[in-house]
């Protein structure tokens, strides 16, 4: 078949390149190349998080949030501009922390993110790309161990979904890092974990390698896609980018992080999706970078050695798709830097903003339209977009196949959250 993928970060090339395996002529069409700074691909933290089954949203952060928003070091953020427009999405994504659909939603994670290593070698193997995987602990560091207990919840969903930890001491966390700051005394260290070590050069090469096997890369913003043809059930996809080119294909895979709400919408669908805003602060030319990466809990930030330098990336940004970046996020980074590593010397810095595509129940959106069956939906990874990508878009190659996916996808239905 002639295939249409639209968006590429980790989701879009990963659909494509499967799709390509298949042997389809796939176009993969972005607004930037693959690894461009524009993408939520390009600067997250890297961490392949297979144990990530708890969503952001969970039993008590309603009553936490307002004081989170007046603490200048907590990782919330918020611009009172764009309350108004949020709303509606913040009300129903607290009403989805009560503890039995946490529980539900879980189970949603559990099949997209268990496997997320051996789908990404799976992906990359005998591509350049395979250079950037790694293994090893996911370890979470806390101040202390009642810290840690606080966390119960979390971790006992974790366990009930078969994920396995070592617990660490001061002791032992000094030998694992002799240059953690001493504030961090114990640390639950998730097992067979992964991490990317530079998801900007993971997925551009992901991206070359597809095009170099005989996919095809195409510049360019799309303004609309539709269902071509009267018959919804035998029809086309067509895609037409701003300036007016129009193209048609067999199938059309829209996978283009939080920009594909607007898409949906042009087929009566509703995403019920939000930019979560993350920032990194990558430091170059550093002292020290740990073995892998952790999870600082009290500061909600994932802190990854990369091939760049070090990486300390976090926070969320209510503040809209079109918003300019905010200033307090990264001086909030910068002030953690020396929490965590006190004596840490560094070169240079980069900084970064980008847009986490997040559902109100955190689930992606999976499957084919049953508005225009001939467009699939494969967007809406939130936080655990870079994890759940190359599955993601192997599960879209098998539907489009007529295969069977391994997993119930109907917890991730296109159509739950339109009225019917």
């Amino acid at each position: 078949m002639k295939v249409i993928v639209v968006g590429a970060g980790i989701t879009g090339v990963s659909a494509a390149e499967w799709l390509r395996r298949d042997g389809h002529q796939v176009t993969l069409i972005d607004r930037v190349r693959p690894g461009d700074p524009a993408q939520a691909s390009h600067g997250n933290a890297g961490i392949l998080g297979r144990s990530g089954v708890v969503p952001v949203s969970v039993p008590g952060l309603v009553w936490k949030a307002p004081g989170m928003l007046l603490d200048r070091d907590s990782p919330l953020y918020l611009r009172l501009g764009h309350l108004p427009r949020l709303m509606p999405w913040l009300l129903r994504f607290l009403w989805n922390g009560r503890r039995g659909k946490v529980e539900e939603i879980a189970r949603g994670l559990a099949p997209l993110v268990g496997d997320s290593v051996d789908q990404h070698l799976a992906l990359a193997r005998g591509t350049p790309a395979e250079r950037f995987i790694r293994h090893g602990f996911y370890t979470a560091i806390y101040r202390d161990r009642a810290a840690f207990e606080k966390d119960s919840f979390g971790f006992a969903l974790r366990r009930a979904h078969g994920f396995e930890w070592e617990e660490w001491d001061r002791a032992a966390l000094r030998e694992y890092d002799p240059e953690l700051s001493e504030d961090y005394t114990f640390a639950a260290a998730l097992k067979d974990h992964g991490f990317i070590t530079s998801p900007a050069g993971y997925v551009a090469a992901l991206a070359e390698h597809f095009e170099r096997e005989g996919g095809t890369f195409l510049q360019g913003e799309v303004a609309d896609i539709a269902q071509a043809g009267p018959d919804r059930n035998g029809g086309r996809g067509t895609v037409t980018l701003i300036g007016g080119a129009r193209h048609e294909a067999d199938r059309v895979v829209l996978a283009a992080g939080v920009w594909s709400g607007k898409l949906a919408a042009r087929l009566g669908h509703n995403a019920a999706m939000e930019s979560e805003r993350g920032y990194h602060l990558t430091l170059t030319g550093v002292s020290h970078k740990p073995p892998a990466p952790y999870m600082v809990t009290d500061a909600k930030l994932g802190v990854t050695p990369m091939e760049e330098g070090l990486r300390f990336a976090g926070t969320v940004d209510f503040g809209g798709i079109d918003g300019p970046p905010r200033t307090a996020p990264l001086e909030n980074l910068r002030r953690r830097v020396r929490q965590i590593y006190p004596r840490l010397e560094w070169d240079g810095e980069e900084t970064w903003m980008g847009q986490r595509p997040s559902t109100v129940d955190s689930l992606p959106l999976l499957g084919a339209s049953p508005k225009a069956p001939a467009i699939h939906f494969a967007f809406g990874g939130q936080h655990l977009g870079l994890t759940m990508g190359p599955r993601l878009g192997r599960m879209t190659a098998d539907m489009i196949a007529g295969r069977k996916t391994n997993i119930d996808i109907s917890a991730y239905r296109v159509d739950r959250f339109d009225r019917h």
